[in-house]
């Protein structure tokens, strides 16, 4: 450890010497005495709108701070000699500062870093930089020379600058969800918020396609609603349109994202349920009509009630086209009608010959 620190302090001395040599040459070179070059940079310094100080470390005394630095403290020059910041500053943040200059003294080179003072009840940034003053005598040095930069402006400026990004990504994130709502209420029926055929058609597509390219299955179930009772035709358009608001919620509260559920015209609907089995598919849909069956809906103080028959078919199990798929799933709903309706019917599973 102590050739570790030998070592630091001949670095530190040989750039601080080099620099020693510098100014002595260029005081000479001027003809000029080297506290003339000395006080020049310290008048550029305030010109400059820094704060200044020179501290011994051991005792935290400031033995120099320019006008600046004593402001920020509501004290003149005068004021700040002999002061420390303990008496200046709440305790953690002259820690933090003893701390900083503590680490300036034991290393080799000038160290910037970012500080935060609070004063008044108002938060300023500054970036920092110190530097140990060598001894003449070669040792340790004690005084650390200290140059504050204020950067609290340009900080808020950061801070609205990211403001306003993020309120500008907001808005646009808005626009989007805006659009997209838009643009998928244009898909969907009014009465029942379900998709229109025309989306109906397209998934139906991509889902073949997608069986076909991944070797997967998916379930087309084609519904309709049964004959109405005579209370729901006594009671007009306002009944039917309960019920349609009924059977709408019914199915989208059954399908997942993934999944579409369609009217198809007045009374016919259809989910498709994206990789889904036949045996699965008709024990979902076989829970979707028992709660068709079970719904209340009131108008007028009285239960309208209603109920659906299904088809069920399944790609590619009953059928390897979409062709096949719809005439399938339509055969197997024309099968549940003639049950009588309320009733989940599954299209004829396909038995094809393959090699011995």
């Amino acid at each position: 450890m102590l050739g570790e620190q030998d070592s630091m302090n001949e670095t530190r001395s040989s750039v601080m010497s080099e620099r020693a040599e510098t100014v002595r040459s260029l005081a000479s070179s001027l003809g000029v005495h080297e506290a003339i070059v000395a006080g020049a940079l310290l008048d550029v310094l305030d010109r400059l709108a820094v704060l200044v100080s020179i501290k011994e470390v051991a005792s935290g005394r400031y033995l120099h701070a320019n006008a600046r630095l004593a402001d920020l403290f509501g004290r003149s020059p005068a004021e700040m000699l002999a002061a420390t910041d303990a008496e200046l500053l709440d305790p953690a943040q002259a820690t933090a500062i003893r701390s900083a200059e503590q680490t300036v003294l034991a290393g080799t080179v000038a160290t910037s870093a970012q500080q935060r003072l609070e004063r008044n009840g108002q938060r300023r940034d500054f970036t920092v930089t110190r530097v140990a003053l060598p001894r003449d005598d070669g040792g340790a040095p004690r005084h650390v020379l200290t140059v504050w930069s204020e950067t609290t402006a340009e900080h808020q400026r950061e801070q609205q600058l990211q403001h306003a990004l993020s309120q500008l990504e907001q808005q646009q994130q808005a626009a989007e969800m805006q659009r997209r709502e838009l643009q998928d209420q244009a898909l969907r029926d009014g009465p029942t918020g379900l998709y229109q055929r025309a989306h109906f058609e397209d998934q139906l597509r991509r889902e073949v396609d997608l069986s076909s390219r991944e070797h997967r299955e998916f379930a087309l179930v084609m519904i309709e609603l049964d004959p109405f009772s005579d209370a729901v035709d006594a009671a007009g358009a306002e009944a039917r349109s309960r019920i349609l608001e009924a059977l709408g919620r019914l199915l989208r509260g059954n399908t997942r994202a993934m999944d579409a559920s369609c009217r198809l015209d007045d009374s016919r609907f259809a989910i498709l349920l994206s990789g889904v089995g036949l045996a699965t598919a008709h024990s979902r849909m076989e829970g979707l009509r028992r709660q068709c069956a079970t719904q209340i809906v009131v108008l007028e103080g009285r239960d309208l009630g209603f109920t659906v028959s299904m088809g069920v078919a399944s790609f590619p199990h009953t059928a390897n086209s979409e062709a096949e798929l719809l005439r399938a799933a339509d055969n197997a709903l024309a099968e549940a009608r003639k049950r009588g309706g309320n009733h989940v019917t599954l299209a004829s599973i396909r038995f094809e010959l393959g090699a011995a």
